[in-house]
């Protein structure tokens, strides 16, 4: 029942951002089919995972903040769409289970490196969590850049970057390493975005 719900809802929030936003995609081919891989976008609005969830055509399952789980109508949605909470600004041991689960069942994982919207507008720190999953799974991560404005009829682009493969750096997750890692697959997000 989830599944057939999933795609009734998916195609009818893709016809809805196709006309109120004229979303086009470039370069989606760089998603593989098949196997385990984690998408990591810009995030300039709440309306980013919406389009990204609902125009990417492999099922993305998101990591969301969990103050979005007191609405009980999300509470539905994230279930069909396995997105998962996590408690930002500190180690969340079950968003990270989730996260491990996800790219086990070889699916594909979508979160923010920036860890909220305008993130580094806003003087934050690019956050090392895709940087630690792909580091300790040995998942390549796929860099999107989302461009434009959330208005009304306006134009939406999705550019999909190709595959950043971090395995020279397979275990190691020193925070050095971390670090130099999550900058180079934020840096990929920018390039892309320009």
């Amino acid at each position: 029942m989830d599944k057939i719900m999933h795609k009734i809802i998916k195609g009818a929030i893709h016809l809805f951002c196709l006309i109120t936003h004229r979303v086009k995609k470039i370069d989606e081919c760089n998603i593989p089919k098949e196997g385990a891989y984690i998408l990591c976008g810009n995030h300039t609005s709440n309306w980013d995972p919406v389009i990204l969830i609902s125009c990417t055509k492999r099922k993305v399952c998101f990591l969301a903040k969990e103050e979005l789980y007191q609405n009980k109508f999300f509470v539905w949605l994230a279930k069909i769409f396995e997105i998962f909470p996590v408690k930002r600004g500190k180690q969340d041991i079950e968003s990270t289970k989730n996260s491990l689960r996800v790219l086990k069942e070889n699916k594909l994982l979508g979160l923010f490196p920036e860890g909220t919207r305008n993130g580094l507008e806003k003087n934050g720190k690019v956050k090392n969590g895709a940087a630690y999953l792909s580091l300790k799974t040995g998942v390549p991560v796929i860099p999107v850049g989302i461009k434009g404005e959330y208005k009304m009829f306006s134009k939406i682009t999705l550019i999909y970057g190709k595959p950043l493969d971090f395995k020279e750096y397979y275990k190691n997750t020193d925070k050095e390493v971390l670090e130099k890692v999550s900058k180079e697959i934020m840096d990929n997000i920018i390039a892309l975005t320009k």
